[in-house]
Parts: C-alpha cells; sequence; structure tokens
C-alpha cells in the first residue's frame, strides 16, 4: 500500500507557523523564516516555474520529498481561507497553476465542486474525514505514495490516528514563541518514532522519521 509521507519546516520551539495567521499573512508573523532555507534552491524552484536557484545539501532532501508522490491531501487553512467558501470562493494561494501537478484532497467542513487547474493539479473537497481522503488520495496516486501538507491541525489528526508511515522535520534554528504549534492537541496518544537520517545544511537541520516503529 502507498505511504502516508509527512513534510514541515518547524521552528526550534516547535511552531510551523507563527501567530496571527490571515490571507494577507498565511504563515503568521515570522512564519516566513521557517521556509527561507528552502526558498533558494533551484529544487524548489523549479516546481515553481522559477529558474536558477542555489545546490547545497538541502537539495537531495527537497528532490527526494517530490519524489515517487501520487497525490496530496492538506488542510482547508492550508489551501486557504475558514468557514463556507461563499458565493464567490477562493481557488487557493498558489494561482493558475499551482506546483502540486497531481490531484489535491482537501480535508474540510465545506463541500465544494473540484477545482482544475493548469498543469495536473485538480483541487477535490473532502468533507467525511481524514480516513476518506487518504482513500481518495491513494486512488488517486496509483501505488505512489501520498504527501501529507500542512497545516498542524491535519498533521494532528493524521498523527493522533496513527496514518503516518514517515515524518520528516525540516528544524530551523529560530524561535517564533508563538503560533501553530506541530504537537499540540494530541491528546496523550502515543506516537512512536525513529529516526532514520539527519542532515545538516545552511540554515536548517532535516531530521527523517519512521512512525510506529
Amino acid at each position: 500500500m502507498a505511504g502516508l509521507r509527512f513534510d514541515i519546516s518547524m521552528s526550534l520551539d516547535g511552531f510551523v507557523a507563527g501567530p496571527n495567521q490571515s490571507e494577507e499573512n498565511p504563515l503568521g508573523e515570522g512564519g516566513i523564516q521557517l521556509h527561507e532555507w528552502a526558498l533558494e534552491l533551484a529544487a524548489w524552484r523549479r516546481p515553481h516555474g522559477e529558474a536558477g536557484g542555489e545546490v547545497n545539501a538541502s537539495t537531495e532532501v527537497v528532490e527526494e520529498s517530490l519524489g515517487n508522490v501520487g497525490a496530496t491531501v492538506m488542510g482547508r487553512n492550508m489551501f486557504g481561507g475558514e468557514g463556507p467558501w461563499g458565493d464567490d470562493p477562493w481557488d487557493g494561494w498558489w494561482g493558475d497553476d499551482p506546483p502540486f501537478h497531481m490531484p489535491v484532497f482537501i480535508v474540510t467542513h465545506h463541500a465544494r465542486e473540484p477545482v482544475i487547474k493548469e498543469g495536473g493539479t485538480t483541487f477535490t473537497f473532502v468533507t467525511d474525514g481524514i480516513e476518506s481522503a487518504l482513500e481518495e488520495a491513494r486512488a488517486a496516486a496509483a501505488g505512489k505514495d501520498v504527501a501529507l501538507g500542512g497545516g498542524a491541525n491535519v498533521a494532528q489528526q493524521y498523527l493522533k490516528a496513527g496514518l503516518i508511515d514517515e515524518m520528516q522535520l525540516h528544524v530551523v534554528p529560530v524561535v517564533l514563541g508563538a503560533g501553530a504549534r506541530l504537537f499540540d492537541n494530541l491528546d496523550g496518544a502515543e506516537i512512536s518514532l525513529k529516526c532514520t537520517r539527519a542532515v545538516v545544511a545552511p540554515g536548517v537541520t532535516h531530521l527523517r522519521f519512521r512512525v510506529g516503529e
């Protein structure tokens, strides 16, 4: 069965987004610092349609995280916005040609017709829970792995349910002090992690874990 892989950047004090997230500031105050290590990488810029970029110890990590993935699951907050969609619903942060180029399944409480974008990205909105979203994503992935995007809330749900097979934390040496903390709201769930790799790179340390071992 295709595995569920979770990658996310995190501050030293455990936050994956800063405080006061909004449509204008989706990563929260100071949250952009969590991703600066990736933004100048050629391996990150290429899927986003940008030329050039750096090659360093993070390159292989990013390329591996993008490889053998056939579908993505994410929470509503990562797609964009909260609450009912309204009469003129927003199509997400990424414009007409999102960088996914695969089926993406949004876990939400609010039903909506699929949104088809350029480059092979289709956003499908799943209202009957995380297990259903994963089942649909695995079918769409056709034997490849499924990537789990943010935010913290949906990641906590999948962790608590024991559905994540591999987790990679990109730990950035900043302290945010507040915001969305990854390991909150787990209600005493027993989560067993085995570290399988650590890579030190400019501005970040990449820690990969098998979950449930």
